[in-house]
């Protein structure tokens, strides 16, 4: 990947643009000569350059048994099938490279330890959210219910609505955003908007002006791996605080420390038949970027 954050630490940049990975981690790539700086090995403490092209070789995972962690969870909703659960910004929703512990996953096993479910590590997972995003995640807890949510998700019969914050402005207060969302052409870590992609679809309302921002309700009809992030960065709408797709130097983050990104609507059909909506208010951290913009709108 090309390095677009000059004069930031490298193992600072690696663990933002690569938020499945602890910075810890990505210390110990760099230790071993797994990251480099224009093909060569360099310091965790490196301050990159404009153009700096860093590469991250990240080594298969070994097999990790699921241990169950009693980490706080808010649960939003629960029955013998599923749980509706709303995910703090900065956990991790599956063990990965980095993370063998500490996920949504093992605070779900150890309130549900009968929630062994799919085989793999990510027993009950149907969707999920970025690291740095907050917001609601369904879980299934058995195998009827998995495969009855991921029917669901398939069919595009969940309902799915987020709250996101992104720089600049819209001419139309509502719209469409149809644009095929693959892996980058020229960054293997990064999605983006290319012929080649699936199909993804993003519609848009505009809930508030805020300067120079804009306060976004966006839903989803499909599920591509970072779909927001990338169709608002290929309108030239990045998120506010994304570290992947939006974050140059220079610009303003208003102390935000990821993207403004909430997950804050989940409706579907639950296995008795029933439709069942549910919502989560935006996080402190969140709130209190919004009095910030709209005290420099009134400024």
């Amino acid at each position: 990947m090309e390095a677009q954050a000059a004069g930031h630490r490298l193992d600072r940049f690696v663990a933002q643009a690569l938020p499945d990975l602890s910075r810890s981690f990505v210390q110990h790539l760099i230790a071993a000569g797994q990251v480099l700086v224009n093909a060569q090995a360099v310091r965790p403490s490196h301050a990159l350059r404009h153009g700096d092209l860093v590469s991250v070789t990240v080594p298969p995972a070994q097999p990790v048994a699921l241990v169950p962690e009693a980490i706080p969870l808010h649960v939003v909703y629960e029955d013998a099938d599923v749980v509706v659960v709303e995910k703090p910004a900065g956990m991790v929703v599956h063990p990965a490279p980095g993370h063998p512990n500490g996920t949504l996953v093992n605070a779900l096993l150890a309130r549900y330890p009968d929630m062994q479910v799919g085989g793999d590590l990510r027993p009950g997972i149907v969707h999920r959210l970025d690291a740095g995003t907050s917001g609601l995640l369904v879980v299934a807890r058995h195998d009827q219910a998995l495969r009855h949510l991921t029917a669901l998700q398939h069919a595009r019969q969940m309902r799915k609505i987020y709250l996101a914050v992104a720089e600049g402005r819209f001419k139309q207060a509502e719209g469409l955003i149809d644009a095929p969302v693959g892996r980058h052409p020229h960054d293997r870590l990064r999605m983006a908007v290319t012929p080649t992609g699936r199909e993804a679809r993003t519609h848009y309302r505009v809930c508030e002006e805020l300067g120079n921002y804009t306060l976004l309700e966006l839903r989803l009809e499909t599920g591509r791996t970072h779909q927001i992030r990338v169709h608002l960065q290929h309108l030239g709408r990045p998120i506010l605080g994304d570290p992947l797709y939006g974050v140059r130097k220079g610009r303003p983050t208003f102390g935000l420390e990821r993207q403004f990104l909430h997950a804050h609507c989940l409706g579907f059909q639950l296995l008795d038949g029933s439709w069942r909506e549910f919502t989560s208010p935006l996080p402190a951290d969140l709130q209190a970027v919004l009095v910030k913009l709209r005290a420099m709108r009134t400024a």
